[in-house]
């Protein structure tokens, strides 16, 4: 039997608790789940794309079913060339649902084989998003139960304030 693989596309600038629990979900369905961090060339980010993958691949470290991956340009093309078929797709509310059921026509336009499971997100994460997540942490807010600890480390060493040399 063919195992079954599933995509989790994303630019994860940071992954959040959210994703994290959507990818364990997924891999508790499929045999593999690839988490694919987009790059995008006109979105600034905080970590860069080596940074993201790092992140993630520490946070599954011990989970041989997730694999993490980058790329640039249509999912669909990456999908293609390596015969999967299956995206998943995090839901927190009914306003992700109108862009993401458009993504998915569009998707199945280009790779008709292309199908897109949709995963509702648990209460607890509904709204938590990478972009807030960075803006609570930025203003001094505690984000402790909202990101694994790898990620709030690595978002402490990258907004450190720099030193301040001292005059003599």
């Amino acid at each position: 039997m063919t195992p079954s693989v599933a995509v989790y596309p994303g630019s994860f600038d940071p992954i959040t608790n959210g994703h994290v629990d959507i990818i364990r979900r997924s891999a508790e369905v499929f045999d593999q789940v690839v988490v694919l961090v987009a790059v995008n060339s006109e979105k600034k980010t905080l970590f860069t794309q080596d940074e993201r993958v790092d992140l993630i691949r520490s946070v599954f470290a011990d989970q041989p079913k997730v694999k993490v991956e980058s790329f640039e340009g249509l999912l669909v093309e990456y999908m293609r060339q390596r015969s999967i078929r299956v995206v998943v797709r995090g839901l927190r509310a009914v306003s992700d649902f109108e862009y993401e059921f458009q993504m998915a026509l569009m998707n199945r336009k280009i790779y008709p084989e292309a199908e897109t499971f949709f995963l509702a997100t648990r209460e607890n994460y509904s709204y938590v998003s990478s972009r807030i997540l960075k803006e609570v942490f930025q203003l001094g807010g505690c984000i402790e139960d909202l990101a694994p600890q790898v990620v709030i480390d690595a978002m402490r060493a990258k907004f450190r304030p720099p030193r301040r040399e001292v005059a003599s």
